[in-house]
């Protein structure tokens, strides 16, 4: 129920960004607004759908990418497979290698926001997974190839990759209310630098330090525009993601 709940949010926020052409699919969390374009970030994919960037994702093996769940429906329905691509390998998605799910190898979890999707062997640099949950005051950088501009999320699609810079807050917060629930997996960060829209759906929340140390915390999945964002936190997921992925 709380994971119906959340979805319906989500794409209720979705709705102002994918209102152009067939891809009504994507995207609480976007480009970033604001934020800086990143120098990093070998493991950061963009997911398309009938060639149109939609989301953001991240390779976490060789083989096994993770996104948002709401980033493979369009109107209540599950988007085909053959109409998903992703763009691989470069901060600039028009210089990226093109992946495409293995036939029927996604797998949507039950407790968060997040699909994992099996793809042909990828030449990239996998994120590792925080085995640890995140704390109130911690800085983490969120990336995304998704809107910089407020509007016409779909007309400021970034073809770099972006990132901006949150902070955790506790899960009352006031300001959270709407984006987490009491027990689900996620957690909610408020505005630094640059806040995510349309397009960074499913992007990587990385902790922050030296190129290669970082790990995956969260997969995000949306924001208010302004302030608030929120993410499905990774370390929650952690024996579901494993189970999946040795497959």
């Amino acid at each position: 129920m709380f994971l119906m709940v959340r979805r319906v949010r989500v794409l209720l926020s979705i709705v102002l960004v994918l209102v152009a052409g067939s891809v009504a699919v994507s995207a609480p969390a976007g480009a970033v607004i604001g934020g800086s374009r990143s120098g990093y970030g070998p493991w950061a994919v963009r997911m398309l759908v009938d060639g149109a960037p939609v989301c953001t994702g991240t390779a976490i093996t060789r083989q096994w990418i993770i996104s948002a769940s709401h980033c493979f429906f369009e109107q209540g329905q599950p988007v085909a497979d053959k109409r998903i691509s992703f763009r691989v390998g470069s901060l600039d998605m028009r210089k990226g290698t093109t992946v495409r799910p293995l036939p029927g190898r996604r797998v949507d979890s039950a407790h968060a926001d997040m699909m994992l999707i099996k793809v042909p062997p990828m030449k990239v640099r996998a994120a590792r997974l925080a085995t640890a949950g995140v704390r109130r005051g911690q800085v983490v950088r969120q990336y995304g190839w998704g809107a910089t501009c407020t509007g016409d999320e779909n007309a400021c699609q970034s073809p770099v990759l972006k990132q901006s810079v949150l902070r955790v807050v506790r899960p009352d917060d006031p300001r959270c209310d709407g984006f987490t629930a009491p027990g689900g997996s996620d957690f909610c960060m408020e505005k630094v630098s640059g806040i995510p829209a349309g397009g960074d759906s499913g992007g990587p929340v990385m902790s922050a330090g030296p190129r290669g140390s970082e790990t995956l915390l969260g997969v995000f999945d949306g924001s208010d525009r302004q302030e608030i964002a929120e993410a499905g936190e990774v370390s929650r997921q952690l024996a579901w993601i494993r189970s999946v992925t040795r497959r």
